[in-house]
């Protein structure tokens, strides 16, 4: 059996860590290993989890306070020697483009869609 893929969720919300989670679910694809999840409310830990390694992917929401997640994302690209693909929540589609700037591969817009985040994801981490 394979080892579960590490996801993290950043968001300063609760509600938004437990949307992701819940949207994409513990196996959503049968051609990957199950998902379990490291949720993090602050940037600090953030910084942490993925310094210390062994997280396969991160999703960060950019509505996050104090810290949004598009700049955590810019940071984590800048600093980072093997940064895993990185997913921006924005607050509205056309906030795309800072996404872009942020570096992360992925944008997916509040409200969360479970499709489109879990396809987002699942794309990710079969590349």
């Amino acid at each position: 059996m394979n080892d579960p893929l590490r996801i993290l969720v950043y968001s300063s919300n609760a509600n938004t860590r437990a949307d992701v989670t819940t949207a994409i679910g513990k196996h959503p694809d049968p051609e990957l290993p199950a998902f379990e999840y490291i949720e993090v409310a602050s940037e600090p830990m953030v910084i942490h989890h993925l310094d210390a390694g062994g997280v396969d992917l991160a999703i960060l929401d950019g509505e996050a306070a104090p810290a949004g997640g598009m700049g955590v994302a810019k940071q984590l690209r800048d600093e980072l020697d093997n940064c895993p693909p990185l997913v921006v929540l924005t607050g509205r589609p056309d906030d795309r483009w800072l996404a872009d700037w942020s570096g992360a591969e992925a944008a997916v817009s509040h409200p969360i869609d479970p499709f489109v985040l879990t396809s987002a994801v699942t794309a990710l981490l079969q590349s």
